[in-house]
């Protein structure tokens, strides 16, 4: 007979007998990075011949739909609908990757083709997010096997340009809002909280990308006849980001301190403490100095210098430069006015005398913050569910400290949003040598599918 533990069984097997493996090295072996050009008729064809006939196998019908923004980064909408009185969940994943970086993995791997050593799988993608999406396929699938229905409706949106900054997407739901109405969205991008510790979270801080630039003057000029006469842009851009976060990178500008910290929001995040995982050791004196690990990277804004250049670094000369320019991104929560990021930060910079630092925003890579209260009965439900299969307490975070096209899904389908994330912080994700743990994998498969299964038992009056 059907039941909970005979789907979690079922897909245990699939895992033991090596299908998830086998399933994900097909998907994996797609080169799909959408930042290069020579590689976008990739992004069409994981879509075409990988992902259509795995749903199509599943009963969803399915529909290749173009981009609103971007002729080369289609998008795939599948749907099965078995009652239209049952709730409908919302699934999505990204199948394209970020650059490979072939030359920079080590000895014995390759971006685009899966190797297992111990307890991780390698592989570009594995992690971000072809293993996740495989994942919650892999656990709708046991579901039917075991119980010939899902029990809900369900909608999945697989998108091709998540690493170019998802263009498109929220225009395509404006366009479509009636190919991906749902209850919930239920979906799964970004690391746990810690690789053993299931992990919810309903929304993602904010980020907002900027050029500084220092440009004084055509050409260098010899730093013995003109030092002391003229202005080094490289200086006058150091002491310019300095006024933007002290020596311990505490944030300055008045507009970029958030309030939105609540006592409700710090108590969630007592009880999710980061570190303590296979990565960097936290700077404990870094940031905020009132905040805790936990508020700084999940409660609070954090501003960063991604890249910085003045002269020839390579090749440096006795001369000062003309031009200084950084590359600054800003990450903020809920709470922070996105359209006053940008004009905060120039009367901030007018007001301590750097009229002359030009502000230039970059092209790509703005994404609004969310946040769904942790109270909210679907959080709740996913929570229980997940507790129940893994008897672990799940951790609960009002947002990611990543950013991620959420605010489609919450601000334009105007959908309650959960997480449930697969991968966790040390998978070397957007670097060389990305993997997945084995272990993690095989429990959020059994905690989807049990959570599908859940989803399902209840039926609609």
């Amino acid at each position: 007979m059907a039941s909970r533990d005979s789907v979690i069984a079922r897909i245990g097997a699939y895992f033991s007998s090596g299908g998830f493996v086998d399933e994900l090295a097909r998907m994996v072996a797609y080169e799909t990075e959408s930042q290069d050009l020579g590689k976008r008729a990739e992004l069409k064809r994981y879509l075409t011949e990988e992902m259509a006939p795995k749903l199509a196998d599943l009963g969803f019908s399915h529909r290749l739909l173009d981009n609103p923004l971007v002729a080369d980064m289609p998008f795939l909408q599948a749907e099965r609908i078995e009652d239209p009185a049952l709730e409908t969940v919302l699934i999505y994943g990204h199948g394209d990757v970020i650059r490979a970086q072939t030359e920079q993995w080590r000895e014995g791997l390759h971006p685009f083709r899966t190797v297992i050593e111990g307890d991780r799988l390698y592989g570009r993608g594995t992690a971000d997010n072809k293993g996740q999406h495989c994942i919650n396929i892999a656990a709708l699938r046991a579901v039917l096997a075991e119980r010939g229905r899902l029990g809900f409706n369900c909608r999945i949106i697989i998108e091709m340009g998540e690493e170019c900054g998802s263009p498109g997407l929220g225009e395509l739901f404006r366009l479509h809002p009636d190919l991906f109405a749902a209850d919930v969205l239920i979906a799964s991008d970004g690391p746990r909280l810690h690789p053993d510790r299931p992990t919810l979270f309903m929304g993602s801080r904010g980020g907002v990308s900027f050029d500084l630039l220092v440009d004084l003057r055509e050409g260098a000029h010899h730093s013995g006849n003109w030092g002391g006469l003229l202005r080094d842009p490289a200086v006058v851009l150091a002491h310019a980001i300095a006024s933007i976060v002290d020596r311990r990178g505490q944030i300055q500008v008045p507009e970029w301190r958030p309030t939105s910290l609540t006592p409700a929001i710090r108590k969630a995040l007592a009880d999710c403490p980061v570190g303590g995982f296979d990565g960097p050791e936290i700077d404990l004196d870094w940031g905020e100095e009132s905040l805790s690990p936990s508020e700084r990277v999940f409660g609070w804004n954090s501003f960063a210098v991604l890249a910085q250049k003045s002269g020839v670094p390579e090749a440096p000369v006795n001369a000062i430069s003309a031009w200084a320019k950084a590359h600054c991104q800003l990450r903020y929560v809920v709470g922070t006015d996105p359209e006053d990021i940008l004009p905060a930060l120039r009367r901030h910079l007018d007001s301590n005398g750097f009229e002359r630092v030009q502000i230039i925003p970059a092209e790509r890579g703005f994404f609004h913050a969310t946040r769904l209260d942790p109270d909210h009965p679907w959080v709740q439900r996913v929570r229980r569910s997940i507790e129940v299969t893994t008897g672990k307490q799940a951790a609960l975070l009002p947002n990611l400290a990543g950013s991620l096209p959420n605010e489609t899904f919450a601000d334009i389908l105007n959908l309650p949003t959960v997480w449930v994330p697969h991968s966790y912080p040390g998978c070397s994700q957007h670097a060389p040598d990305e993997h997945l743990l084995l272990p993690q994998s095989a429990e959020a498969l059994a905690m989807m599918a049990g959570l599908f299964w859940d989803i399902g038992e209840r039926r609609a009056e």
